[in-house]
């Protein structure tokens, strides 16, 4: 209803809006993530959601526990305004609305990485993309940003070590591969702590899951061991890899046991291009009240498929009512997670500014 060219079915589920200004210009991405979580929510508000839905065969509330609505919000918002003044836009803007940020199904693909398979970024080629995430806990009228890798890659790895299974009585006559876990578990975080520069940027090597063993006095012939590897800089991404199968590897070996392990990239870097970062600095100055340079976050964000494509911009948007305090607000992916509706407004300002800002910088 808006005049805006309308795919649907886009990597399943998502939703693509072109429009194309009056006047020629450049072609500005802006995305919004869309999906809910399995997450009841408990937040006393007219539009609590009461939906009950299925997930990994379990029955689940479904909540916008991270604030997805806010963002269709947001650049519904912007798509409202800049259709009402179509025939003055000097270029055009394409509005990516994405499903599967959190993930898509078991066995399934999602996410930007298919909407990018799918020729989102093309037709008509995207030169520049701009992102946002609601903050829960960062105040209504604050936008925080940081040039160059603002959120972290995201990837996974899968270590199994092979022992001998022996009587728990008799370690000696076997190799214990649940000894020879713990100490790899422990040689990983020297890995960070102790072979990193960490002055540059973080990295967190994090073992979620360990699972070997059936019995009290049976030494296991195998111990699987799944964990999280978060980085900032792909330099570090890849040294962090290539250490994590050597010190996995000789640490098994030196207690007479065999290690496969295997790393699943995730998530890229969410990487802010320096140059059109801080040539955008005054657009998202005068469309806040507090304007913040933030810390990287250890999180991962697949926007960063598209950042990967073209320069891009990722930033903050505070959520949080002013008369709350920061630290006893709930946090994303919980029941009471909440976003003041103030915030909409700096989202829709921030949103505007780039891409107006952006297109007469082009002229």
């Amino acid at each position: 209803s808006l005049g805006l060219k309308v795919e649907t079915g886009v990597a399943k589920t998502g939703v693509v809006g072109v429009l194309k200004g009056g006047k020629p210009g450049p072609v500005v991405g802006i995305r919004a993530d869309i999906d809910g979580l399995p997450v009841t929510e408990r937040v006393d508000i007219p539009f609590k959601s009461t939906a009950i839905g299925e997930y990994n065969g379990k029955e689940t509330g479904v909540m916008h526990a991270c604030g997805h609505d806010t963002h269709i919000a947001i650049v519904m918002g912007v798509a409202e305004v800049l259709a009402g003044i179509k025939k003055d836009l000097s270029g055009t803007v394409k509005f990516v609305f994405q499903p599967a940020e959190e993930g898509a199904p078991e066995g399934e693909r999602g996410g930007a990485s298919v909407m990018v398979e799918e020729g989102v970024m093309k037709d008509p080629d995207v030169d520049v993309m701009f992102g946002m995430h609601i903050k829960a806990k960062m105040h209504v009228g604050s936008i925080g940003y940081k040039t160059g890798g603002i959120m972290a890659a995201s990837d996974r790895m899968y270590i199994t070590v092979n022992g001998v299974q022996s009587h728990g009585s008799r370690p000696w006559t076997g190799v214990d591969p649940i000894t020879i876990s713990s100490q790899i578990i422990i040689g990983l975080q020297t890995i960070v702590s102790r072979q990193m520069e960490l002055t540059k940027e973080a990295a967190v090597i994090t073992v979620g899951k360990i699972e070997g063993g059936v019995r009290h006095n049976i030494i296991p012939e195998k111990v699987e061991l799944v964990g999280t590897i978060r980085t900032l800089d792909e330099e570090m991404q890849a040294i962090i890899h290539q250490k994590i199968k050597h010190t996995t590897t000789l640490i098994a070996e030196s207690g007479g046991a065999a290690a496969d392990v295997r790393i699943v990239k995730g998530n890229p870097i969410t990487f802010n291009d320096p140059e059109l970062t801080m040539k955008m600095v005054p657009s998202l100055q005068k469309s806040c009240e507090v304007l913040e340079v933030v810390d990287a976050s250890t999180g991962a964000e697949d926007f960063s498929f598209y950042a990967r494509e073209v320069p891009s911009i990722y930033f903050w948007v505070g959520g949080c009512p002013k008369d709350r305090n920061l630290s006893e607000v709930a946090d994303h992916h919980t029941p009471d997670f909440y976003v003041d509706d103030e915030s909409l407004i700096t989202g829709i300002k921030a949103f505007l500014n780039l891409t107006l800002d952006y297109m007469a910088g082009e002229k």
